[in-house]
C-alpha cells in the first residue's frame, strides 16, 4: 500500500471524516471562533470607554456642585 501502513490511512481518513464528514464542522468552528472575537473586541471597546465616561461623569459632578455653591453666594449675597 505504498509508504504508509494501512494504520497510517486508517488514522487519516477518521481525520478526514472528523474534519469534513457532517454538517460542516470546520465552518460551524471558524463561525463560532468569529463570534468569540467580536464578543472579545466588543467588551475592549467598553473597557476602553468606561473610563472616559467615568471621567465624564465626574466633571459633570464637578460643574453642578460649583454651580450649586455659586447659586448659594448669589441668594446670600441678595439676602
Amino acid at each position: 500500500m505504498g509508504a504508509f501502513s494501512w494504520w497510517h490511512w486508517l488514522i487519516v481518513l477518521v481525520i478526514v471524516v472528523l474534519l469534513f464528514g457532517g454538517k460542516g464542522k470546520i465552518s460551524s468552528i471558524m463561525g463560532d471562533f468569529g463570534k468569540g472575537l467580536k464578543s472579545f473586541k466588543k467588551n475592549m471597546k467598553e473597557e476602553a470607554d468606561a473610563p472616559a465616561a467615568d471621567a465624564d461623569a465626574k466633571r459633570i459632578a464637578d460643574d453642578s456642585a460649583s454651580d450649586e455653591a455659586d447659586s448659594k453666594k448669589d441668594t446670600a449675597a441678595k439676602s
